[in-house]
């Protein structure tokens, strides 16, 4: 899948993009930085290459933030694509408090249009390489991209497929198969969507879809993106299936890529670290941090961001939300005052389990909490925090900690989304949700709380949430909760959540702020 590619002998040199905006009939004879082409032929677009990525996404809000302005407005208005939102979740965790926004950041690496020429296989079907769950604080000054690794087991919700129907609930199956449920080039963005908030209970206000065809333009209308290897790589760390060495690829130490070039960095994985798929999830996170550093350093006027906003634009899919260019910029102009110091890059807590990954609970539920709570990883509350706390609690029938208890949520009813929402409820309390999914029966009345030998004080803390609950022993050594039509007829509430958990030092400690030296921390093993 991996196409070799040759150590150029010199970088290349872009001539600056000439300027072709018309003057308007009110601007008649301002004088144009150059000549227009005679011909009127279109400039010839760029060679794109591959990639791995949402990088681009993270890169592409980045742009967006800074390009404001009228000809950048036209340019980008016909660009913009968007995914149907008829496929979200009709149960979905509660709006997103105050000024702090949720972002979901996918890399698709289809190999349809462009995509294959950028070598790979021939596979049509939209797949998602890389997600990342940005959290943009209140204060708009903090932010924290959350790494979702592609090989999670995670319960994917029901999701819309392209004959109307909906999916069933799929449990322990791999993160990124949410995306191709359906089979489709485009992929299916809003199931993705869906797994994240039944996966992390927070609601994801924005989905940016790039394909790594737009990421490589990308990388190049920038001039390169700086980036460091602990040592020389050659074409066989590429493709392991080479028989020989091959020649250099990258040299050890700094360096600038783009293009396929920068595809092929971030998919790096062979050479480097633990050899594995989540090894490179470092390096990514180092390039997308000195991808937005070198957008900032460029500057932010309008002959060097066009180009940039116009490669972004043209690799997005976007959620209807932000389905114009004015929409676009305006949620993009809200992140601009960002400072790199201020962005902080982690992978969700995890562990192997076999040849996939686990998450690591409590700890990936206390990260959840902690940005639902708006607290930075350190625990120090932000402004939208601070509001609530000077507002005190929000009215609540009943709030109860469950930190240490672990559950696993059935819908014994025929009400879409009972599972999903009880799990939001345990969560907002500190219980751990080891997944949801369709009970065996769906003619449950009463809800029912199954506990295994040695947990029934556990399961009687649950019954402070389900107080009509039945409490029945079961085999094993697990707590299992089954919604019954009684809970489905409650009103839903919203109890007011339990601090989290502070985080522990094997967590915060992986968070890599976006001002990082890019030689450092590269790589897990």
């Amino acid at each position: 899948m991996t196409a070799e590619h040759q150590i150029p002998n010199a970088p290349a040199q872009r001539p600056p993009a000439p300027d072709r905006t018309s003057p308007s009939p009110q601007g008649r004879g301002r004088r144009r930085k150059r000549p227009a082409d005679p011909s009127g032929a279109r400039r010839r677009r760029r060679p794109r290459s591959r990639k791995k990525l949402f990088l681009a996404a993270t890169a592409a809000v980045i742009v967006l933030a800074v390009a404001a302005g009228g000809a950048v407005y036209l340019r980008l208005s016909g660009n913009i694509n968007t995914f149907d939102g008829k496929g979200l979740s009709h149960h979905r965790p509660q709006e997103t408090p105050g000024d702090a926004q949720n972002i979901l950041l996918i890399g698709s690496d289809s190999r349809s249009g462009d995509n294959a020429k950028l070598g790979g296989g021939k596979d049509p079907v939209g797949r998602s390489d890389t997600t990342i769950l940005l959290h943009v604080y209140a204060d708009h000054r903090h932010a924290v991209g959350v790494s979702i690794p592609r090989d999670s087991l995670v319960d994917i919700p029901p999701c819309l497929l392209p004959d109307g129907t909906w999916s069933q609930t799929r449990t322990n199956a791999m993160f990124n198969s949410a995306f191709t449920l359906g089979s489709t080039a485009a992929g299916n963005p809003a199931c993705t969507q869906n797994t994240v908030e039944a996966l992390t209970g927070l609601r994801v206000d924005h989905t940016v879809v790039v394909n790594f065809a737009g990421f490589a333009a990308m990388t190049e209308a920038v001039g390169g993106v700086p980036v460091c290897l602990p040592k020389d790589i050659h074409q066989k760390d590429l493709n392991p299936n080479r028989p020989t060495q091959g020649n250099l690829v990258y040299h050890k130490g700094e360096q600038k890529v783009s293009g396929k070039a920068a595809l092929d960095y971030v998919r790096l994985r062979h050479g480097i670290g633990d050899g594995s798929d989540i090894g490179r999830t470092k390096r990514q996170q180092a390039f997308i941090s000195s991808l937005i550093g070198q957008v900032k350093k460029e500057g932010f006027s309008p002959t060097t961001l066009l180009p940039l906003a116009n490669a972004a634009t043209k690799s997005l899919t976007v959620d209807p939300g932000l389905d114009s260019a004015g929409k676009l910029l305006s949620f993009a102009m809200s992140l601009k005052n960002i400072d790199l110091a201020n962005i902080q890059f982690l992978t969700v807590p995890w562990q192997y389990s076999g040849a996939r990954i686990a998450l690591v609970h409590p700890d990936a539920d206390n990260l959840w909490t902690t940005l639902k709570e708006d607290r930075t990883l350190d625990g120090k509350p932000t402004a939208q925090h601070t509001e609530q706390k000077k507002a005190g609690p929000a009215p609540t029938a009943s709030t109860v900690s469950g930190a240490g208890i672990t559950v696993a949520v059935y819908n014994g009813t025929t009400t879409r989304g009972l599972a999903a929402r009880a799990a939001d409820l345990l969560r907002a309390q500190q219980f751990t949700v080891s997944g949801t999914a369709t009970a065996s029966t769906q003619n449950h009345t009463t809800t029912v709380i199954e506990y295994g030998t040695g947990l029934k004080t556990q399961a009687q803390t649950l019954t402070a949430l389900f107080p009509h609950a039945q409490l029945q022993p079961i085999p094993g050594n697990q707590i299992n909760l089954i919604t019954g039509q009684d809970y489905a007829n409650t009103p839903t509430t919203s109890p007011t959540p339990v601090a989290p958990a502070e985080l522990p030092s094997t967590v915060t400690a992986q968070a890599r702020p976006a001002n990082r030296s890019i030689c450092s921390d590269l790589s897990y093993g």
